[in-house]
């Protein structure tokens, strides 16, 4: 008798469901049996290296920051497709090595757009 079509399906969101669950239920019976009931003088304590904060915690950083890592996540993202072709360089055909210098062309042009519009400038 051949199995269940559906069987694997219902074993996969099984494991799917129990391998979330089982940590945060015990995460729950730990924080339920070991955790101090109330805020107290020890819950409140300075931890980590017991300097009184001052000030606010909230700081805001300037949008160029974000922008100069978005710009060092693409760059990085592309430079890795670059790899494999290093790797089989020597194995590949002619149309390969045109399609990596289009993709070489275009890596450039978006470096020199975003030199040019001044997103890696830090003096603004």
């Amino acid at each position: 008798m051949p199995p269940n079509p559906y069987l694997f399906i219902v074993v996969f969101a099984g494991v799917a469901l129990t391998f979330p669950l089982v940590p945060l239920a015990l995460a729950w019976l730990w924080r339920k049996f070991f955790q101090p009931p109330k805020p107290g003088t020890e819950k409140n304590a300075i931890y980590e290296c017991g300097i009184e904060s001052a000030g606010d915690a909230h700081v805001q950083f300037q949008s160029q920051y974000y922008l100069y890592a978005i710009i060092f996540l693409i760059f990085d993202v592309e430079a890795v497709f670059l790899v494999p072709f290093a790797v089989a360089f020597t194995s590949l055909p002619v149309g390969a090595f045109i399609a990596v210098l289009v993709f070489l062309f275009l890596l450039v042009e978006g470096l020199v757009w975003a030199w040019a519009k001044g997103c890696l400038n830090w003096s603004r």
